[in-house]
This record gives C-alpha cells, sequence and structure tokens, in this order.
C-alpha cells in the first residue's frame, strides 16, 4: 500500500498549490473589488495602526490577488509563496496575534495556516505540472 501513494506525492504539491492559489485570488479580490475595495482595506489597516496604509493596502491586495494567480498556475511560485509569507507573518503580529489562537475570535489561526502552506510551497517549489517547470525557471524530478 505505502508504494501506491508514493506517487501521488506529486499530486500532492498540486494541490496544496492550487487551494493556496485560490484562497489567496478571493482574499486579494475581496481587497481589491469586495465592498469597500482598496480604501476599505487601508481604513482596516490604519485602524491597526499600521502605515503607510494606503500604498500597503495596494501591496498586499496586489500580492494576494497576482500572487495567488502566479502560485495556482505555478509561475514564479517560490517568490509569490515567499510575499505571502511576509504577508502573512506581518497580518499575524500585526493584527491577530493579540486576539489568540481562533478566527472566531478574529486570531491567528488562519493566517498562520496560510503563512505555514506558503512556507511549504517556497520549501517545496511549484512541483512538476507548472509554468516554472515547463519553462525551465525551475528544474528537477517530479
Amino acid at each position: 500500500m505505502p508504494q501506491r501513494l508514493e506517487g501521488l506525492q506529486r499530486l500532492a504539491v498540486l494541490v496544496l498549490r492550487l487551494l493556496l492559489g485560490f484562497v489567496f485570488v478571493m482574499h486579494g479580490s475581496q481587497k481589491l473589488l469586495g465592498a469597500g475595495g482598496i480604501a476599505g482595506f487601508a481604513g482596516i489597516l490604519a485602524k491597526s495602526g499600521i502605515e503607510p496604509h494606503v500604498p500597503l493596502a495596494w501591496v498586499v491586495a496586489i500580492t494576494e490577488f497576482v500572487g495567488g494567480i502566479c502560485i495556482f498556475f505555478g509561475f514564479l511560485t517560490r517568490f509569490w509563496a515567499a510575499g505571502l509569507v511576509i504577508d502573512m507573518a506581518v497580518a499575524l503580529l500585526k493584527v491577530h496575534l493579540v486576539n489568540g489562537f481562533f478566527i472566531s475570535k478574529n486570531g491567528f489561526e488562519l493566517v498562520f495556516t496560510l503563512g505555514v502552506l506558503a512556507l511549504a510551497v517556497v520549501l517545496m517549489g511549484p512541483g512538476a505540472p507548472s509554468v516554472d517547470r515547463a519553462t525551465g525557471i525551475e528544474k528537477g524530478a517530479g
């Protein structure tokens, strides 16, 4: 049985990359196109004491939206995943940590999980079915 599952490791990297990309596209699009848009998100950053809130709102929204698309397709995967690790680390330390662990209390549960998943993608790379591998940006088996 373990030998049969060994071939699924490639699939696991793909599934992780697709999930992470999708989640960040959704979060980034909410910041870009949601009810409050960038102005609303910038207001949230300002209330959290994060400055300069407007430029950072753009950086976060673009990192999440464009980075999510790129991770989904496996293009410049490690670069965008590293950006998302930083994004989630800042969110954890500056916003969510004081609220404890659980997301129900605006805690760091979700941002911690997403940050660790992004770190896993940085460490593992894009996997075989990716633009990075197809174009030679990333080399290697699997």
